[in-house]
């Protein structure tokens, strides 16, 4: 299992006026916040806007070492909140992870290897999840779960069950799909003709048992013939 890379960041103390957050924004620079299980009062401070982004670009879990008027704090970055038409970064929670408190955060999912029922027998992949929810102590947090479907035929998929959990406490099902290999599309389509031409033939035999059983009872009882024909005539006209 990998583990994630502490990154070094430099923050400033900021005001929490409107005014401050705006000039802040116009140089670049995040507005942040900061706190913990042990953390007396919550910090808020700012970081350069590239050097989030840097962190940002990485599909894994980001761990920090941040730097604040000369105080180290080893952190979880938990949230980030963007802008819906400029997609930059308005602003960062940070989480200061402590040895004695287990902390919840989604570790995302990566896929490795080809999976056999896709290269020998042109199977489709399907990644349902991308994130798998955990609870953990700082020491045990993976920067990602290596998903290997290498194995895989078609048919057969990869659970959260089957991921590395030691010293993990997963928090979504373990029989939850993460990965899986449908047949191919072709394939889907043959079945379901021949499924519906089994179904069509079943379908006209037992309708040409139907309407001779009812011509025998029309030559039968004449009477009797015409009411029960009268009375589907109805009922289809309902439906």
């Amino acid at each position: 299992m990998a583990f994630p890379e502490l990154t070094k960041i430099e923050g400033e103390k900021r005001g929490l006026s409107r005014k401050d957050t705006k000039e802040l924004r116009e140089n670049l620079r995040v507005p942040a916040v900061l706190y913990g299980p042990e953390v007396e009062e919550n910090l808020h401070f700012s970081i350069d806007e590239l050097e989030l982004e840097k962190i940002l670009r990485k599909p894994q879990t980001k761990l920090q070492e941040l730097v604040i008027d000369g105080k180290s704090y080893k952190t979880l970055l938990k949230r980030t909140e963007f802008d819906p038409v400029t997609d930059r970064p308005l602003h960062a929670d940070f989480y200061v992870l402590s040895d004695n408190h287990k902390v919840t955060l989604r570790v995302p999912c990566r896929i490795v290897g080809n999976a056999k029922g896709v290269v020998e027998n042109g199977g489709r992949l399907f990644q349902p999840m991308t994130y798998v929810r955990i609870r953990v102590f700082p020491d045990n947090i993976p920067a990602e779960f290596e998903v290997d479907i290498s194995p895989l035929e078609i048919g057969q998929s990869f659970h959260v069950g089957d991921l590395d959990l030691d010293g993990i406490i997963p928090l979504d099902a373990t029989s939850r799909t993460i990965a899986t290999i449908r047949p191919p599309k072709g394939a889907d389509f043959l079945e379901n003709l021949v499924a519906g031409t089994a179904q069509d033939v079943e379908e006209e035999a037992t309708e040409e048992g139907a309407e001779a059983a009812e011509g025998a009872e029309e030559g039968a009882e004449g009477a009797e013939g015409e009411g029960t024909e009268g009375a589907e005539g109805e009922e289809s006209t309902e439906e």
